[in-house]
């Protein structure tokens, strides 16, 4: 006796893709519209620029923080007890090498809680969060810069040299003073 055939059958009426799977299509392809728009849009953030520390600048007086990385705060210090440095001053003179190079231009990806424009930043086809995480004198937050900060680690380069609080900890233990 041969087993029963096994057949799909359609739901009535369907031929193709549903309404909904149709709906989502639409709706994704006008995301990317809008996201490709708002990048032509809005213009990038360009003028004269001040580093403000390890992971933020002054663009044409607009406060910038750089998206995807957190850098030593200006005032931490990193090291064991007794052998000690300025990694946060570190931090922001790299940075201050990397602005040196070029015009810096700056592309709004958000805005932080103090207001600041959180934006992928560049001095020509250098990416600052990149640089600043490949050096060792940052973070990654995200996935964007993980290979970078790997590979710093692995070579000991800048915060990777020794110990040191992750500026997020840090900051926890030293909070800001009410403005």
């Amino acid at each position: 006796m041969r087993p029963p055939r096994l057949t799909y059958r359609r739901p009535p009426g369907g031929r193709g893709w549903r309404r909904s799977t149709w709906g989502s299509l639409v709706v994704a392809l006008a995301l990317v519209g809008v996201a490709l728009l708002v990048e032509r849009v809005v213009p990038p953030l360009t003028g004269a620029v001040r580093v403000a520390d390890g992971d933020s600048l002054v663009v044409d007086g607009e406060r910038v923080r750089l998206d995807g990385i957190d850098a030593p705060e200006l005032h931490q210090s990193c090291g064991a007890p007794g052998k000690e440095w300025p990694c946060g001053t570190r931090a922001k003179a790299a940075l201050e090498a990397i602005v040196s190079e070029g015009a810096v231009s700056c592309r709004p990806v958000d805005e932080d809680r103090y207001g600041r424009a959180v934006a992928i930043c560049g001095v020509g086809a250098d990416d600052l969060g990149a640089r600043q995480v490949a050096e060792g004198w940052a973070l990654a937050t995200g996935l964007a810069y993980q290979r970078e900060e790997a590979q710093a680690r692995a070579a000991g380069k800048g915060i990777w040299s020794g110990p040191f609080d992750p500026p997020a900890q840090w900051r926890e233990r030293h909070p800001r003073p009410p403005s």
